[in-house]
């Protein structure tokens, strides 16, 4: 069976992406940039024999890290949870994967308004659940002592 090509891969992850709601695409530095309301959640650049595609994935980056092709973001993104995936010609290119990757990058990026309803959440709840970041734990602190009286 025949590998689609990077050209094939990146139209495909190109369209996946611009159908989100306010995708935009612009070409900053001479790449692809795929935007919601200015904010970029995908980079990707392909030349000759080489695809390279980055996102926003601070749940799985430690994950996506084990995959001989991703790399940390360069220009420190890489501290925010930015990876990269690069791919030469006659690499299998994992679309479903990198499908993921554009869907939290998305999710991560996008204001709540857009991505909420994405993920069924009505009001920012889901389950129980809020988008809002958790609230700090109280730092345990003991009980005040007791005021001692005095017998007489």
């Amino acid at each position: 069976m025949k590998r689609p090509s990077l050209r094939h891969s990146e139209s495909a992850l190109r369209r996946l992406a611009l159908a989100y709601p306010e995708a935009t695409e612009d070409f900053p530095w001479g790449h692809r940039a795929i935007k919601v309301r200015g904010k970029a959640f995908l980079f990707m650049s392909i030349e000759k024999d080489r695809f390279s595609l980055s996102a926003k994935i601070p749940d799985s980056a430690q994950d996506a890290l084990m995959f001989p092709f991703a790399q940390p973001t360069g220009y420190g993104l890489g501290k925010s949870g930015w990876v990269t995936a690069t791919f030469h010609t006659g690499d299998a290119v994992p679309l479903e994967l990198l499908g993921a990757w554009i869907d939290e990058s998305y999710h991560a990026i996008a204001p709540k308004k857009l991505s909420a309803p994405l993920l069924g959440l009505t009001n920012g709840h889901r389950k129980g659940r809020t988008l809002e970041a958790p609230a700090r734990a109280k730092s345990a602190r003991k009980p005040a002592p007791k005021a001692r009286t005095s017998k007489s």
